[in-house]
């Protein structure tokens, strides 16, 4: 059992960290689809300074999350991810008290919350016994 959710986390890690940096690349790449999905239709008159910054930030905590587990430095990446779990609890909030707001786009944010605080604390509480 101890493998299945050794395994499990792992995958669930790396999924997001490479799912993270596709949306990164994603709100470079189609801002304005990209801002939709999210969970906010804000026009931007072709200004899309707030998609780039999240661009910038979802590719490098992706690419943080990926390189920290394959390097398997545990107790980095426990803290990485629950010191980052800020980061889906502020766009939930964001999404939540967006004027388009709907239940739909709110839940991608709240799943990315528990997978960051789980597997942190899976990590956290871990990492000693995974470096061995």
């Amino acid at each position: 059992m101890k493998n299945v959710t050794k395994n499990t986390v792992f995958a669930l890690c790396l999924l997001s960290g490479l799912g993270l940096l596709f949306i990164g690349i994603r709100f470079f790449a189609s801002p304005v689809t990209a801002t939709f999905d999210y969970g906010i239709g804000n026009p931007t008159n072709s200004d899309f300074s707030f998609q780039h910054i999240k661009g910038v930030r979802d590719a490098f905590f992706g690419i943080a999350i990926v390189i920290l587990l394959l390097k398997k430095q545990w107790q980095a990446l426990s803290w990485i991810l629950l010191l980052g779990t800020i980061i889906p609890a502020t766009d939930f909030c964001i999404v939540a008290t967006s004027a388009s707001y709907t239940l739909a786009h709110t839940i991608p944010h709240l799943i990315a919350v528990v997978i960051c605080m789980g597997c942190g604390a899976y990590y956290l509480k871990n990492y000693s016994r995974l470096t061995t």
